[in-house]
């Protein structure tokens, strides 16, 4: 005979917090809801709050990121840019004359130009990324600069499984993958990223990675934790969409932006500290925050040449080159597909 639980009463149903909090996911997340909705829902509903880092990237949050780029404590972006600039010449010895350029997690593609110009005879563009807006811009910039390359947006996560549109010419392909995104990425995640990329780019396939070196931490910490306020804005915006788009209802001024560092996974951690006991409702659920309790949205972990030739070779790839900046603040590597 079954017996439904409302039946029962209440004292004779013992349930676990962790059951708990996948009743509260069940009832809050409906068939029809985004996958932005269903992932801040579960990522509320867990014991430990976190939140995907791709959802800090909406149009308004990517043009923070620009101007976080552009703060004096944030070096990955100049350090990068100068590996590009002085090393135009061995990453073009690198790239394959004809080659198809596929971009992973475009952004405004601000560095593409350098290594654009640099190579012989490109024959294409597929700048891939989430946010539409940008996507575009960004396309429609390259292809006014570079009039000679077909360009074919594709607008889905990286992460995502797709396909890759190619002309049908000769010529190689290669990935670009610069910033320090990949440090954003779990070790599964990045195995991921990895493997597809080995799918789209093929046997023998090339791509240049940029990671963030590890260093003291002092500079680590400055750099997610910028004096204008930048990240904090940027990171505080996740609670503004989710307002916007979900019809949550945070009150932005009672949480912080804050940069900590996790010494074993060697990654700077970006969280939303919750200034006093509180409570968010959302999709007719209720969330509640003690004071000091955090949402976890973003890891940026970071790598030494050795930790990322073990992650090259778990998923596929072999290192061929690698370059750093005059202080090591940075390396971009230059992979091949194994």
């Amino acid at each position: 005979m079954l017996i439904s639980a409302a039946s029962l009463p209440a004292a004779a149903i013992a349930v676990s917090p962790k059951a708990k909090n996948m009743l509260h996911v069940t009832n809050c997340i409906r068939p029809t809801e985004s996958e932005f909705s269903r992932d801040v829902v579960r990522g509320l509903s867990a014991d430990v709050k976190t939140l995907p880092s791709r959802w800090l990237y909406d149009e308004r949050g990517s043009a923070l990121f620009e101007e976080i780029t552009r703060q004096d404590e944030y070096y990955l972006t100049r350090a990068e840019t100068s590996i590009l600039r002085e090393r135009q010449s061995d990453i073009a010895d690198f790239v394959e004359p004809g080659a198809i350029l596929i971009e992973y997690g475009a952004g405004a593609g601000v560095k593409t130009e350098l290594v654009l110009a640099g190579l012989r005879d490109p024959r294409g563009y597929v700048p891939i990324d989430i946010a539409d807006g940008c996507l575009a811009e960004t396309s429609k910039r390259i292809a006014s600069r570079f009039p000679s390359l077909w360009v074919r947006p594709i607008a889905r996560n990286f992460l995502d499984v797709f396909e890759v549109p190619f002309d049908g010419s000769g010529g190689g392909r290669t990935g670009f993958f610069p910033g320090s995104t990949m440090g954003n990425l779990t070790a599964i995640e990045a195995k991921t990223l990895l493997t597809q990329m080995g799918r789209h780019l093929g046997d023998d396939g090339r791509a240049i990675i940029g990671v963030d070196l590890q260093k003291n931490v002092d500079t680590l910490l400055r750099a997610y934790d910028d004096s204008a306020g930048v990240t904090s804005a940027f990171n505080l915006n996740l609670l503004e969409r989710i307002n916007t788009e979900l019809g949550g209802d945070f009150r932005i001024e009672q949480f912080r932006h804050v940069a900590r560092w996790n010494e074993i996974d060697k990654a700077v951690e970006m969280h939303l500290v919750s200034l006093c006991d509180q409570r968010v409702t959302l999709r007719g659920c209720t969330f509640h925050f003690r004071t000091s309790e955090s949402i976890h949205t973003e890891s940026s972990r970071k790598y030494t040449s050795e930790s990322f030739e073990r992650l090259a070779r778990s998923g596929g790839w072999r290192v061929a080159e690698a370059w750093q900046d005059a202080d090591g603040l940075f390396g971009l590597f230059g992979i091949i597909h194994s």
